[in-house]
C-alpha cells in the first residue's frame, strides 16, 4: 500500500466522515441557537450518503493509507441503524480503529450495541460539570446529569473513552479545574479545546479563547503535571500525564499553536463533500463519482488526486482580517 501524500509531503492517516448536519444539542460555538432555530433548513434526508456509499469511501482512503475513520455530525447517533454501518465498517473494509464522536445523550441506548458491532473509541463532548453553565452552552437545558449517564453507560460497554471540552473565556473556563480534578479521579482523559473560528456564524475573537499555556498552568499549580512525548505523527494534541500518575489530559491549540505542518486529516459532510481543512471554503463533491459506475479504485484515484494537490495551511496563515473576509463551513456540516 502506497500513503497518499500532499504537496507538503503530509499523508492522508485520517478522515472523519458526518453522518447528519442536524443534533439533538445546540451548542454556542457549533449551532447558535440565533441561527439554528427551529426552522432552519437542514438537509433533506436524501442528500446525505448512504451507508454502502461510506463504506465505498472508505474501502478507497484505506488503499490510500488512512489508518483511523471517526464517525461526527452533528450528532451521529440520531441517524438510524448506526451499528449497522459500523459493523459494516468493521468486517467489510480493513479499518480496525473506528471512533465515534457524541454529546452522549444517546449512548445508554446504543453503547453496548455499538461495541458489539465493531466501535472500539468514542469521544464525548462535555464543556461544564456545572449545570447552569452546561445548560447555557448546549441550548437545549441537557443537564449534565444526562451525559455522565452516557459516559457510564460507554465505561460499562467497554469502549475507550475520552471527554471533550470546548474552552471559551468568560463563559466556561471556570469549569477548567473541576473538569480536570473529576476525570482525572475517573482515568478519563480530558481534551481541552481552543475556542476555534468554525464556522461563518463564528468570527475570529482572540478574545474569546483561553490559550494552551493557561490552560496548562491552571492545571499544574494544583494538580502538578509534565507533558509527554506526541504518540503518533499528526496527533493535535498536547498531551500532559499528572505526576502522582493518576492520568492524563490532553489541549488542542487550535488557534495559539497551529498544527498545519502534520495534519494527516480529511473530512467528509454528510451530503459527501470531501473537505481537506476544517477552514476550508468549499468541498470536493464525492456524489458523482459514488453514485455512478466508479470502482472502488476510481474513487481511490480521486480521492489521491484531490489529496496530493492539497495546500490547505490556514491556520498558520489567517490573521483576524483575513479570517473575517473568508467564508468556512459551519462545524455542523462538515464534523469536528
Amino acid at each position: 500500500m502506497k500513503q497518499v501524500k500532499d504537496q507538503f509531503n503530509r499523508p492522508l492517516r485520517d478522515i472523519r466522515i458526518s453522518l447528519t448536519d442536524q443534533c439533538n444539542f445546540r451548542c454556542s460555538y457549533c449551532m447558535p441557537a440565533e441561527i439554528f432555530g427551529p426552522d432552519y433548513p437542514f438537509l433533506p434526508k436524501e442528500h446525505y450518503l448512504s451507508f454502502s456509499e461510506i463504506i465505498r469511501v472508505v474501502q478507497a482512503v484505506t488503499e490510500l493509507g488512512v489508518e483511523k475513520v471517526r464517525l461526527t455530525g452533528g450528532e451521529p447517533l440520531l441517524r438510524k441503524d448506526l451499528p449497522e454501518l459500523i459493523h459494516d465498517l468493521y468486517t467489510k473494509t480493513m479499518i480496525k480503529d473506528i471512533a465515534l464522536t457524541t454529546n452522549g445523550v444517546l449512548l445508554p441506548k446504543y453503547a453496548k450495541e455499538l461495541k458489539d458491532a465493531g466501535l472500539q473509541r468514542v469521544n464525548i463532548s462535555m464543556d461544564a460539570l456545572d449545570d447552569d453553565i452546561f445548560k447555557r452552552m448546549n441550548g437545549r437545558s441537557v443537564s449534565v446529569k444526562t451525559v455522565l449517564k452516557g459516559i457510564e453507560a460507554a465505561k460499562s460497554a467497554g469502549l475507550d473513552i475520552k471527554i471533550n471540552m470546548v474552552v471559551k473565556k468568560g463563559v466556561n473556563d471556570e469549569q477548567i479545574l473541576p473538569m480536570a480534578a473529576y476525570f482525572k479521579n475517573e482515568g478519563i482523559p480530558l481534551r481541552f479545546i481552543e475556542f476555534m473560528d468554525v464556522g461563518s456564524t463564528n468570527g475570529w475573537q482572540l478574545s474569546s479563547v483561553v490559550s494552551k499555556q493557561e490552560i496548562v498552568e491552571r492545571i499544574d499549580r494544583q494538580f502538578p503535571v509534565k507533558p509527554v512525548d506526541k504518540a503518533y505523527y499528526g496527533e493535535v494534541a498536547d498531551r500532559y500525564i499528572y505526576a502522582d500518575g493518576s492520568g492524563e489530559f490532553g489541549v488542542i491549540s487550535s488557534v495559539t499553536e497551529s498544527f498545519c505542518s502534520t495534519c494527516t486529516r480529511a473530512r467528509v459532510s454528510a451530503d459527501g463533500k470531501l473537505y481537506t481543512c476544517l477552514f476550508a471554503t468549499k468541498g470536493h463533491d464525492l456524489k458523482p463519482v459514488l453514485r455512478s459506475s466508479a470502482l472502488v479504485e476510481e474513487v481511490k484515484e480521486y480521492i489521491a488526486s484531490i489529496w496530493q494537490r492539497r495546500t490547505d495551511r490556514y491556520s498558520d496563515e489567517r490573521t483576524e482580517e483575513t479570517a473575517k473576509k473568508r467564508p468556512k463551513i459551519e462545524m455542523s456540516y462538515i464534523g469536528g
